[in-house]
């Protein structure tokens, strides 16, 4: 078949032949009150409807949120003063859908369970896409303040999305050393602030977040505050206590420290190369493309993640360098042999095409061998033709 390529090996099909769900949840917001919620809700869906298709919903709500905010604010410039502010039922619609595609997001492993048909595929597939969501969803959020005088810097979102992206990895990080995902108590807590927020902004206009919080202390500031305060205060330091106590068990599936550390390798070259071509841009490309450039390197962090995952489940090696930093890397040494300004843009669009392609590509070869494997179908209960 055209374009076609085996992405999973036959060591890791093997390897997902043995694989067996391991997860905490200890966030009591989770618990006590999103758990009963989704138990409610997931009655609801007929057990005709697949896991995944719930899946594959809840982040194309995301993807429709992150279009819609691009139309009315594609600069990040709609909510600094003087300018034409997003329309109140914008706020509105994207704070609902956000809220949806977060249930979807909880309610699909129930509905797995609730129709017999858990997969390892599933797993992959839930959290293969929320790897490619982080961008979409802190990118989104930064229309709420935006930038200039009273908003935050492309700079500060920068890196207040790496600092996301890290989070993010950091869970598959245990799981690929521990062999038990430990679900961060951030993304919860996240995804119902913000909704909340979504639609306060719509009933108080972005002109109430220009107002100090206390003393001088700015809701930007909070804003910030929080990302940076959550993943230092508590999704870091409960993924150190979790190492070192599976450290401590002697229960670590890996003991090298070359080997324990090897996922961190591609994320740190992907910063590296990034934030060299920030630092370097002859046009500064972060300012005048800052939502093309997030997406692009949200986009090759997902599918960096996403092989990670696939390792940590069928139990293999992790890839030390993912290919897709080749291109990256080729850019970033153009951008040094300080090509002209108005090239540079075009390289951006250009890389931003071959990496969410090559991403894209991924994705569905992966579906594709992992349902062959299993003798199943992505998007349906219902059992293959034999034909």
């Amino acid at each position: 078949m055209a374009f076609s390529y085996e992405y999973v090996t036959a060591e890791q099909l093997a390897g997902f032949d043995k694989y067996k769900y391991r997860a905490v949840d200890t966030n009591p917001l989770s618990l006590y009150v999103m758990h009963p919620f989704w138990n409610t809700i997931v009655k609801i869906f007929p057990t005709w409807l697949a896991p995944n298709l719930i899946t594959l919903s809840g982040f194309l709500l995301i993807i429709f949120n992150f279009l819609l905010m691009a139309y009315f604010d594609p600069d990040f410039l709609a909510s600094a003063p003087g300018q034409k502010h997003v329309p109140g039922w914008v706020w509105i619609v994207v704070g609902i859908l956000n809220f949806v595609a977060y249930t979807l997001d909880g309610v699909d492993g129930k509905q797995a369970r609730r129709t017999n048909s858990s997969t390892p595929l599933g797993e992959l597939f839930d959290h293969g896409l929320d790897s490619w969501a982080c961008v979409y969803f802190v990118v989104t959020v930064y229309s709420i303040f935006g930038r200039g005088t009273t908003g935050v810097s492309v700079v500060v979102l920068y890196i207040l999305l790496w600092i996301v992206l890290f989070s993010f990895i950091l869970s598959h990080w245990e799981k690929y050393n521990t062999g038990i995902l430990f679900l961060p108590w951030g993304y919860d807590i996240s995804q119902v602030t913000i909704s909340i927020v979504y639609i306060v902004t719509a009933v108080v206009g972005v002109e109430a977040w220009y107002e100090p919080f206390l003393f001088n202390f700015l809701y930007r500031d909070l804003f910030t505050a929080m990302i940076i305060g959550c993943a230092a205060c508590v999704t870091l330091p409960m993924s150190l206590y979790n190492f070192f106590k599976a450290y401590r068990n002697n229960t670590l599936k890996h003991s090298s420290v070359y080997e324990t550390m090897l996922p961190f390798v591609s994320p740190c070259l992907l910063f590296i190369l990034s934030t060299s071509w920030v630092l370097c841009s002859p046009s500064d490309v972060l300012e005048t493309h800052p939502r093309l450039f997030y997406y692009t390197v949200g986009t090759a962090f997902a599918n960096i993640t996403c092989r990670l995952i696939v390792c940590q489940m069928s139990n293999t090696r992790c890839q030390t360098l993912n290919l897709l930093l080749v291109p990256l890397a080729l850019v970033v040494l153009l951008v040094y042999l300080e090509l002209p300004p108005h090239v540079e843009p075009i390289l951006l669009y250009l890389l931003s095409i071959i990496i969410t392609l090559a991403h894209v590509h991924y994705g569905i070869q992966v579906v594709n061998q992992l349902s062959n494997h299993f003798k199943i179908l992505p998007f349906s209960l219902r059992k293959p033709s034999s034909d």
